[in-house]
């Protein structure tokens, strides 16, 4: 399509760099590290502060302002802020996760958007390779609605279109992990334009279950405004993208 992610390199040149996301994770080619530590999340539910749909996704914001809510451990160094999360998804459920794992797509990915604020604030961060972490869980359907989901998809009805938010209080995102702890890390991109090469990824290898009706309740979003025809807020991934040499490291084997 005239904008879709194969375009996005005519506006933004860094979409066809080196180091971009998603990739497919390929487990033949993956090398387990023992020297990779467990990674540790302290995060204060009173930061949460608002939910929005901006149009290209339904977003969780966080204040950020002082070390309150933070990443630190596995392949960082240092404490990295949480600053906001948002999904990823597609119009069924056999689809919609950025990251593929041996031809596996789950239904949603999550990201949780950490920086890094030995740069300053966050668009220095955005400048350096070291600058922002995001931690990837996947979504599968499965028969169990989780109740950790259950939050943020109460609140969507109140941002049904594009530039609606609304308050998100007392919220431990922490829930939102899945039991394990084991993840892939590598070097890569945000997924969405300017696509800047600043991540370092800790994608989750354990999925968290969601039930199909809360699938649905997500694509019930609409990308359009209130007084615009109705256009649903679907496939706002972006495909995976070449390794080009990069090593994902595993801390499990």
């Amino acid at each position: 399509s005239t904008s879709g992610p194969d375009r996005w390199h005519e506006n933004y040149p860094l979409a066809k760099g080196d180091k971009q996301s998603p990739i497919e994770i390929n487990s033949k080619d993956v090398q387990h590290d023992p020297s990779l530590p467990a990674w540790h999340a302290s995060y204060d539910p009173g930061a949460a502060k608002t939910i929005l749909n901006n149009g290209r996704t339904c977003r969780v914001v966080f204040d950020d302002t002082f070390d309150r809510s933070v990443l630190r451990g596995g392949p960082l160094t240092g404490a990295y802020r949480l600053r906001q999360l948002h999904l990823h998804w597609g119009s069924s459920d056999d689809h919609g996760s950025e990251h593929v794992v041996d031809g596996v797509k789950y239904a949603a990915e999550l990201h949780m958007v950490h920086w890094n604020p030995k740069h300053g604030n966050f668009a220095g961060a955005l400048k350096q390779p070291d600058g922002v972490a995001v931690v990837g869980i996947f979504l599968k359907v499965g028969k169990t609605p989780k109740p950790e989901m259950k939050r943020i998809l109460e609140e969507i009805d109140n941002i049904k279109t594009k530039g609606k938010e609304a308050p998100f209080q007392h919220f431990d995102p922490s829930i939102l992990f899945p039991k394990s702890r084991d993840y892939w890390t590598y070097h890569g991109s945000f997924t969405t334009p300017p696509c800047e090469e600043c991540i370092t990824w800790i994608l989750l290898r354990e999925p968290i279950e969601v039930s199909s009706d809360q699938m649905a309740k997500l694509r019930s979003l609409s990308k359009n405004d209130e007084n615009e025809p109705v256009n649903p807020l679907v496939d706002n991934w972006r495909p995976p993208q070449p390794v080009k040499g990069r090593i994902v490291r595993a801390s499990f084997k």
